[in-house]
C-alpha cells in the first residue's frame, strides 16, 4: 500500500510538473537585452484610420483628391515641442491594390501619444520637383524619421514610381516643410547601387539627456536598410549614403531570413535603431513564408516584429536576435484590411514621458500603438493564441 502511494505520488508530481511546463510554454520570455513587452492600450487602437472627407489639390494631376480615403498605415514618429508627431502613409482611392494607388505622408500630433489631431493635407507627397521622376505616380511610402542633436529632422522613405522603389531622404526643421534630397544611393560608388530596389531605412540613434537623437559611430552616421536582407550604409551628411560592401564590392548581408522562424521570408528594417548599454538594437519586421519552411505557429505570410542585437563597436556584427516575435498580429484590426494574413508593421518609435511608444501599421490599413514602460514591463505577445 505504501509503495503504491509513493508511486502514485511520483506520478502526480510528474503530472503537476508537466502541467506547469505546458502552462508556461505559451509565454514569451524576452532576453535581458531586448525591449518589451509592449502593451496595446485598452480601447484605443487603431489610433489613425482612413478619412474620406480630407481633400488635397494634387500638384501633379492638378486635381482635388481624397488623399487618405482608402488606407492610413505604416507610420514614422518623432518628438516636437513636447508632443508626439506621427507621419503616416496614406493612400487615395485611385487604383486597385497595395502600391497601385498614390501614397502621400500625413501628419498627426498628440500630447499623450495615443490621441491624435491630424492635418487635413499631407506634408510630403509627389510634386513637380527634383523627385517627381522617382515618386510619380506611386508616391511617397513607408517613412522612418529621426532628429539630430541640433534639431534637424531627417526622414527616409520609399520613392515609388511604379517601376523601381528607391530610398529617398528629406530634411526639415518642423516636420511639416520638407526639403527633398532625392535617392540616397545616387552618387556612391559611381552610382553602382542607384538602380537597385531599396527600401526601409533605420538610422542609428541613442537617448542622450532624455532625448532620442541621431548619433555617429566611428565618425559617421550609420543606417540599417533593406527588405529581403538587412544591409547597412554610412554617411557624413545624412542624405548621401554609401552602402557597406563585402570584399567583392557587393552589398554585405548582416542578417537574412531563417527557415522555420517568423522571419523566414523577409527581414525588413523598422524604426530607428537604438544604441543601448548592451549593444545596438535593430527593430525589424519579419515576414513568414507560406510554404513548409515557415514557422507554423504563425500565419502564413504574416508580418511580426523582431529585434536583433548588434555590436556597439562594430555595428555590422550581429550578436543575436529573437527567435519569437515580441509583437504579432492578434487584434481583429491587425488581421483585417488590405492585408488579411495579419500585419503589425513597425516603423516609428519614440521615447516619451519615460516610456517607449511604438507605432505600427495594422494590416496595411490603419495605425496602432503599443507602449513599453521600462519600470513596469508588460508581457510580450504570447507565442501562440490561447
Amino acid at each position: 500500500m505504501l509503495i503504491n502511494l509513493i508511486k502514485t505520488g511520483k506520478i502526480l508530481a510528474l503530472v503537476l510538473v508537466a502541467q506547469t511546463c505546458l502552462g508556461q510554454s505559451n509565454k514569451n520570455i524576452l532576453p535581458s537585452w531586448a525591449f518589451g513587452g509592449f502593451e496595446r492600450p485598452a480601447n484605443i487602437n487603431p489610433i489613425i484610420s482612413p478619412d474620406t472627407s480630407s481633400r488635397f489639390k494634387d500638384p501633379v494631376s492638378d486635381k482635388m483628391v481624397p488623399w487618405e480615403a482608402n488606407d492610413t498605415f505604416n507610420p514614422a514618429a518623432a518628438i516636437k515641442n513636447g508632443k508626439v508627431v506621427v507621419m503616416y502613409r496614406a493612400e487615395d482611392l485611385f487604383g486597385i491594390g497595395i502600391g497601385f494607388r498614390t501614397s502621400r505622408l500625413g501628419y498627426a500630433e498628440s500630447t499623450d501619444g495615443i490621441h491624435f489631431n491630424r492635418k487635413k493635407t499631407p506634408v510630403l507627397y509627389p510634386d513637380n520637383d527634383i523627385a517627381k521622376q522617382y515618386e510619380w505616380p506611386g508616391g511617397c511610402e513607408d517613412p522612418r524619421v529621426a532628429v539630430t542633436p541640433n534639431g534637424t529632422y531627417v526622414v527616409f522613405y520609399t520613392e515609388w514610381n511604379r517601376k523601381l522603389p528607391r530610398l529617398g531622404a528629406a530634411t526639415s526643421k518642423d516636420l511639416v516643410h520638407w526639403k527633398k534630397h532625392g535617392p540616397i544611393f545616387e552618387t556612391a560608388y559611381h552610382g553602382k547601387f542607384f538602380n537597385i530596389a531599396s527600401k526601409s531605412a533605420s538610422i542609428l540613434t541613442k537617448v542622450v539627456n532624455g532625448k532620442q537623437v541621431v548619433i555617429k559611430i566611428n565618425g559617421k552616421y550609420w543606417l540599417y536598410w533593406g527588405e529581403q536582407h538587412v544591409y547597412a550604409a554610412t554617411s557624413t551628411n545624412l542624405v548621401d549614403w554609401a552602402p557597406v560592401v563585402d570584399k567583392n564590392g557587393e552589398l554585405k548581408q548582416l542578417i537574412s531570413p531563417r527557415n522555420g522562424y517568423f522571419d523566414s521570408d523577409l527581414t525588413e528594417c523598422g524604426p530607428p535603431a537604438l544604441m543601448t548599454e548592451k549593444g545596438i538594437i535593430l527593430f525589424y519586421n519579419g515576414k513568414n513564408k507560406a510554404d513548409d519552411n515557415r514557422d507554423k505557429r504563425f500565419n502564413a505570410n504574416s508580418y511580426c516584429a523582431g529585434q536583433a542585437l548588434f555590436d556597439k563597436k562594430d555595428p555590422s556584427k550581429n550578436i543575436t536576435r529573437l527567435d519569437v516575435p515580441f509583437l504579432r498580429p492578434m487584434e481583429p484590426f491587425e488581421k483585417s484590411g488590405q492585408y488579411v494574413n495579419g500585419t503589425v508593421f513597425i516603423e516609428g518609435m519614440v521615447y516619451f514621458k519615460k516610456k517607449w511608444f511604438l507605432y505600427y501599421g495594422c494590416a496595411d490599413s490603419r495605425v496602432g500603438v503599443a507602449i513599453y514602460n521600462p519600470s513596469m514591463p508588460a508581457s510580450a505577445d504570447p507565442v501562440e493564441d490561447k
